[in-house]
C-alpha cells in the first residue's frame, strides 16, 4: 500500500480571493469554511476522489525565500493559447523566473503571486 496526495495546503494572506481564482481554474468549489477563514476546495464531488484538494490556510505574510512546491495546469478542453488567455482573464499574470521563452509551458502567478505552470499538453477531463 502507498500513500497519495490528498490536499494541497496554501498559505495565503486573503482565502476568499484565492478559493475564487482557484475554483475558476479548476472548476472546483468550496468545500468547507473554517471559522479561522481556512477554505478547502476541490472538486465538485468532494474530498477523496482521484484529485486532491486544496486548502488555503490564513498566512499574514509569505514564508521567507522561494516556494519549492508549485502546481502545474493542464487544459481539458482547449489548446494551451486559449487556456493561457482565459486563465490571464482570471487574473493570473506572467511571471519570470528565468525562463528562456523556449519552454513548451508558461509561467504565471495567481492574484497573490504564487508562482504555478500552464503545460501544453491536453489531459482528457476526470
Amino acid at each position: 500500500m502507498a500513500c497519495r496526495i490528498s490536499e494541497l495546503v496554501l498559505g495565503c494572506r486573503d482565502p476568499e480571493v484565492l478559493a475564487r481564482f482557484w475554483c475558476e481554474v479548476l472548476d472546483f468549489v468550496v468545500l468547507d469554511r473554517e471559522d479561522d477563514g481556512t477554505l478547502e476546495i476541490g472538486p465538485r464531488e468532494g474530498f477523496g476522489g482521484p484529485q486532491p484538494t486544496i486548502i488555503l490556510s490564513v498566512r499574514d505574510e509569505p514564508e521567507p525565500g522561494k516556494s519549492r512546491l508549485h502546481i502545474d495546469v493542464n487544459a481539458t478542453d482547449r489548446d494551451q493559447d486559449a487556456e493561457l488567455e482565459r486563465l490571464l482573464k482570471l487574473g493570473a499574470v506572467p511571471a519570470d523566473i528565468g525562463q528562456t521563452g523556449e519552454e513548451p509551458w508558461h509561467v504565471l502567478a495567481d492574484p497573490e503571486g504564487n508562482e504555478f505552470c500552464l503545460l501544453k499538453a491536453r489531459l482528457a477531463p476526470l
